[in-house]
Parts: C-alpha cells; sequence; structure tokens
C-alpha cells in the first residue's frame, strides 16, 4: 500500500451559532481551520486534524484516497464548545463530481462503543490482520481492505462522546447531554449536520450505518436529521440491530431465542441426526414456523397451557435447541441467553460466547447458571486494541497521549423513551427515496437473526415499506465481516444495496 503523509498545518478560529452553522465572516469566505498534529501530552484538541493520501486495490481497482483524521466540536445552544468527537473520513482523490458520490456515516454501539470494529475490519480502506475465522494473530498489524466500499462511496466513522479519542470539554455539562437513547441521536444529529457542511457534502446521496446499538442510534437518526436538520437520507443499514425498542412481552421475548439456539446448536453438532444433516438454512425454516406458530402462544398461555401440549411443546424444543427436556422444564420453558451459554456444551468442558457462538470458553467450574466471561468479546479486544492504536498514530500520523477507548464511561445511560424502530418507519414513510438494509450472523446471541426479522415485521406490519426493506444473514455472529468469506459477501451487499439506492437522475421522491 503506497502512503504519501501530508501533515497541514494551518490556524484559525471556527465560529458557530448555536444549531451550529457557520457565522459567515466579512468577506463571505469560510474561515481557515485550526489543525493541529497532536502534542506530546493529553491536552485536548477537540477541532483539530491531520490528512495523508492514500492507495488501495479494492476488486481489482486502484482507488487512491485521502485519510482525515481528527477532532470537531459539539456546540451547546449558546455555541460554546462542550465537546470534542473525533472521526476518520475517507475521501476517494479521482471522483471530479461529488454531487453524485454517496457518504456512508458509520456508528458501532455499546452504548459507549468506538467506531473502530467496522472501521477496522468490515468498510474502510485497511482491516486488522486476524485469520479466515476472526482469531487474533501475532504479529498484529493491519492491511489493505479489497472488498471496501469505498470504491463506491466516501466513508466517515464517528466516535461519540468518551469513546475513542472523543472527549467532554466542558466538566460543567451535565452527561445527561449526552448518555441516553434521545440525547445521544440529538447531539450527534447536530454533529452531522455541521460536518456534512464543513466537508461540503449536502448534495451528496447519504447513509448511515449502525452496528449493535449503533441501530438503535441510526435508526432514530434518520428521523432526526429528516425532522431537525432537514438532512434527507438515501439508505440506512442495521448491522446486528436491537430490538429498536419494540416492546415484545416476557413469553414472545423468551420464544423468540429459539431459532439462535438452534443456530448455535447445529453449528456445535449438538441435534438430532435428522438435523444435523441438513444444511443451516435448510434446518432453520422449520424451527422459525414452530416458534411463530406454536411455541409464542403456547408460552403465552403460561399456565393455561394443557399438560399434552406442554409436553408436546418441550420436546420440540429440545429437539430444537439441543438442551434436555428435564432443563427446559426446570426453566418453564424460558431459556435464558446467560444459561444457554452456559448449558449447551456444559458435558464437553466448555461454555459458548455471547456475540459469537462460534467462540468457546472454559469456566473454573462445570456448574452455575451463566459463564465467567465473554470469550468472543476477549478475543476481539486482543485482536483489535493493538491494531487500532497502531494504525491511528502511525499510519495516519494522529500523535496524541490520550487513550484511544475501545469502549468509554458513558453510564448511566437513560434508556427511557426508546421509539426509534417507530422513528425509522416514519423515517421511511416521508422519505421514499429512503432504503433499509438489515445484516445479521446466525451465531450472534446478543441480537439473534430471529429479533432482526421480528423487528422489520412489527415496524412495517401493514407491508406498505416492504419493497425498500431487506435482510441478509451470514454464518458467523454480531461482528460476521470477521468470518474471511462472511466478510467479501457482506460488503458486496452493501455496495449492492448503495447502488440500487440511488435514485435515477430526475427521479422524483414521491409515492
Amino acid at each position: 500500500m503506497k502512503s504519501t503523509t501530508l501533515v497541514i498545518l494551518a490556524l484559525g478560529i471556527l465560529y458557530f451559532t448555536g444549531n451550529a452553522q457557520q457565522k459567515k465572516n466579512p468577506e463571505n469566505t469560510v474561515p481557515p481551520r485550526e489543525v493541529v498534529q497532536a502534542s506530546g501530552n493529553q491536552v485536548f484538541n477537540p477541532d483539530s486534524f491531520v490528512t495523508s493520501l492514500h492507495e488501495v486495490t479494492i476488486k481489482g481497482q486502484k482507488v487512491p484516497y485521502k485519510a482525515t483524521a481528527g477532532t470537531m466540536p459539539v456546540w451547546d445552544e449558546d455555541g460554546k464548545t462542550i465537546a470534542g468527537l473525533f472521526y476518520t473520513f475517507y475521501e476517494r482523490t479521482d471522483i471530479k463530481d461529488r454531487e453524485l458520490r454517496p457518504l456512508v456515516i458509520s456508528f458501532n454501539g455499546g452504548p459507549g462503543s468506538a467506531s473502530v470494529w467496522m472501521h477496522l475490519a468490515y468498510t474502510g480502506p485497511r482491516i486488522l490482520k486476524i485469520d479466515d475465522e476472526g482469531y487474533p494473530v501475532q504479529p498484529y498489524g493491519f492491511k489493505d481492505n479489497p472488498n471496501s466500499i469505498l470504491d463506491i462511496a466516501d466513508i466517515v466513522y464517528i466516535d461519540p462522546v468518551n469513546t475513542g479519542f472523543s472527549r467532554i470539554t466542558n466538566k460543567e455539562t451535565p452527561k445527561t447531554k449526552f448518555f441516553g437513547v434521545n440525547a445521544d441521536i440529538k447531539y450527534l444529529a447536530e454533529w452531522i449536520n455541521s460536518f456534512v457542511s464543513r466537508v461540503n457534502r449536502w448534495a451528496s446521496p447519504k447513509y448511515l450505518i449502525g452496528e449493535s446499538y449503533g441501530t438503535t442510534r441510526v435508526s432514530g437518526l434518520a428521523r432526526e436529521l429528516q425532522e431537525a436538520q432537514w438532512m434527507y437520507l438515501n439508505g440506512v443499514v442495521l448491522v446486528s440491530p436491537t430490538d429498536l425498542g419494540i416492546e415484545r412481552g416476557v413469553a414472545t421475548d423468551a420464544a423468540l431465542r429459539l431459532p439462535y439456539f438452534a443456530a448455535t446448536a447445529w453449528y456445535h453438532k449438538m441435534l438430532v441426526p435428522e438435523l444435523q444433516q441438513k444444511d443451516l438454512t435448510e434446518m432453520l425454516p422449520e424451527v422459525e414456523q414452530f416458534t411463530m406458530n406454536e411455541l409464542i402462544p403456547a408460552m403465552n398461555k403460561g399456565s393455561q397451557l394443557e399438560e399434552a401440549e406442554r409436553t408436546a411443546i418441550v420436546a420440540k424444543m429440545a429437539r430444537y435447541s439441543g438442551l434436555s427436556e428435564k432443563v427446559i422444564l426446570q426453566h418453564n420453558l424460558n431459556i435464558a441467553p446467560d444459561f444457554f451459554w452456559k448449558e449447551l456444551l456444559r458435558e464437553k468442558g466448555n461454555t459458548i460466547g455471547r456475540l459469537d457462538s462460534r467462540y468457546l470458553g472454559i469456566d473454573k467450574m462445570a456448574a452455575g447458571e451463566t459463564v465467567d466471561y465473554n470469550a468472543e468479546l476477549n478475543s476481539w479486544l486482543h485482536a483489535f486494541t493493538p491494531p487500532i492504536n497502531m494504525y491511528l498514530r502511525e499510519e495516519l500520523k494522529y500523535k496524541t497521549d490520550l487513550k484511544y477507548n475501545m469502549f468509554g464511561p458513558v453510564h448511566p445511560w437513560d434508556d427511557t423513551n426508546n421509539h426509534t424502530a417507530e422513528d425509522l418507519r416514519k423515517a421511511m414513510a416521508e422519505n421514499p427515496y429512503l432504503h433499509v438494509l438489515v445484516q445479521s450472523g446466525y451465531y450472534d446471541g446478543a441480537c439473534d437473526y430471529f429479533n432482526a426479522k421480528y423487528n422489520m415485521w412489527q415496524m412495517d406490519p401493514g407491508g406498505k415499506l416492504k419493497n425498500r426493506l431487506s435482510w441478509e444473514g451470514y454464518r458467523s455472529g454480531h461482528m460476521m465481516y470477521l468470518r474471511k468469506e462472511d466478510l467479501v459477501s457482506s460488503n458486496e451487499h452493501l455496495r449492492q444495496f448503495i447502488l440500487r439506492s440511488l435514485p435515477k437522475a430526475g427521479q422524483p421522491a414521491k409515492y
């Protein structure tokens, strides 16, 4: 990979009004921005950046690009800086007309997680070195991503407050300004408005992509951007989505886990031979139909469930989950995910991962209801933390003594009034251009694939948006892109989603 680093130093001051719109100077020109190459201490500059030029080969084509790593302020209602958000922005440099060039705005989740995961393992031009199934290897490092979507779209990765290098600058600002479902959406929408203005991308087709809690964030942002910032999107991508605030109820919530249990049991060869010999995607529809047509109604009956029906339901649950009928009865048919991760391979001496059930763990004791640790998350932190620090500091030349927070302090987090599924539905209804793609890993036990499907059904109960909603499944977990085969297919699904959701020239946004 060719890399020519350009550290641009220029001094100036940015003045913004309370709604983050740039004030005009007397000459009606844009004032120069303060650009700082990082200092050798922990003094935080909320408005600084460094740029560098690079080249990557994507799908056999050479793609030159500029990388900008920096911080940009969050302003309060009085125009005072209250925080600085760290971002990394990639722009293809051989594009003449950026009005037609899509802009992808990327978030991860947590809440409290930096954007490192999709940045350095999924859509960006450089990815960390791991094995083909996603496990860490040494020496640590990174390499070109031949599947990146940078060939067809520019990408900005954003770290919300207290994640990555983002920090609060005004200690008097209440944390409730940032740490909550709706507060998070509100300040990030303002920041996105300012960023799009700063990089002159109002004309570009715009896309949001979020992973995990990031799906809650971008679902809410879709409506907030339209209604408060007057910024209309072409697409929203939900990678391993949460429940998006859709109420399930205790019984329905418990029943919806079964298809994930079945996928995981299939992977670990814990199903009966009749099911085990089938391919995964050949077996799962049977479990899904049982879940919707028999299990949900049965579990909602509770103590009114007749004994014969209970016996038949338990037998099928055992058949599909890999667990014993005795264990299922002991739990009144409601198997908690924590218990499943502990129980499925208990007799073999292993636990399984929460975010990716392909990963194995070893507990101190075989007994117990919950696992000692998350096998997959420890593996991922092992794989990601050295490369992201090496990459930002050494290749992109963002020099700072600040710690890069893979997970930052954002609690207490206000989860109340989460209506983000409805926000996304309304945004789609208001904007005929807006399409949604959902991506799920079959072995994700935190944001499982069947609940992602259920979201779509409940978000659009009348089916009026069906032609603008699509779902893709992958044979991996929460971060499906860590598996080499899924990295290729998931990026291609993104690429095709973006291309097909771009309207033809002159095509009006109307029903």
